[in-house]
């Protein structure tokens, strides 16, 4: 689970010190809502995956986000409170746009993009634990991230 974990956080964050660091965030919010875990809505290891992946997401847009307000005004000038504030309303209406999108999707290419991005499933793996071909995963993901990429107004690449 620890290496599935950080590699998904070392695949986006491209960094293992903070592919760590994010790793290390997602148990610790894991180990918060465990109280509040339901076993029967999904599996526990899928839930930290996405954990993980959120943090990993979170990471990086913050480091990138410092990279381009450093560059733009001295580090005194910069109310990191504010910064920090931006931040954290910025994700959280990204994560609600993304979750809105998401259920727009038909079931089925929901379900594969859940298992793939947020499961860190392979097409492979996606397709053993649906039982549908491999062909029919990779066009349920293919179709569902076109529809994603519409929604967000992003051109898909030719």
């Amino acid at each position: 689970m620890g290496r599935r974990a950080f590699g998904l956080a070392f695949r986006v964050l491209g960094d293992g010190s903070a592919a760590e660091d994010a790793v290390q965030d997602a148990f610790l919010d894991l180990w918060r809502q465990a109280a509040s875990v339901d076993g029967g809505k999904g599996r526990v290891d899928s839930l930290l995956m996405t954990l993980v992946h959120r943090r990993a997401i979170d990471a990086l847009r913050a480091r990138e986000r410092r990279t381009r307000i450093s560059g733009v005004m001295p580090d005194e000038a910069v109310d990191h409170d504010a910064v920090e504030l931006f931040e954290k309303v910025a994700n959280a209406l990204t994560h609600e746009r993304v979750l809105e999108c998401m259920e727009s999707l038909p079931k089925d290419q929901k379900h594969a993009i859940e298992l793939a991005y947020f499961g860190g499933l392979t097409h492979s793996e996606i397709a053993q634990k649906t039982g549908a071909p491999l062909g029919t995963v990779k066009g349920r993901l293919r179709l569902g991230l076109l529809r994603l990429r519409a929604d967000f107004g992003i051109e898909a690449a030719q």
